[in-house]
């Protein structure tokens, strides 16, 4: 069984035990969190395709930590003038365990 879910304007195809990044959450570290914007599900009596969503359904996860992403290298350059900036950043994101996936 697995779901197609929106989370902040993003979609994620998850199933029950996964692990996911997910832009940054509010709640802290082992709360449980319920996201009811499931797009898709897919169980035993088959395919459910939300339009725009499927009703009833929704999928609960627990938060397992704030983590940060991979860091990105910003660069810029001028020619012959002299100026370069060099500057990095690392996206926040919030771990989450998919525990239960109701219907």
């Amino acid at each position: 069984m697995y779901a197609v879910v929106e989370i902040a304007g993003r979609q994620f195809k998850v199933s029950q035990n996964d692990s996911i990044l997910v832009p940054t959450l509010k709640e802290k570290t082992g709360a449980t969190v319920k996201f009811d914007r499931i797009l898709l599900l897919e169980g035993d009596e088959g395919v459910t395709v939300g339009h725009p969503t499927v009703s009833g359904a929704a999928v609960e996860a627990t938060v397992l930590g704030q983590v940060k992403g991979d860091k990105v290298i910003v660069f810029k350059k001028k020619r012959r003038k002299g100026y370069r900036v060099k500057r990095g950043h690392r996206q926040a994101y919030t771990r989450v365990q998919i525990t239960n996936i109701a219907v």
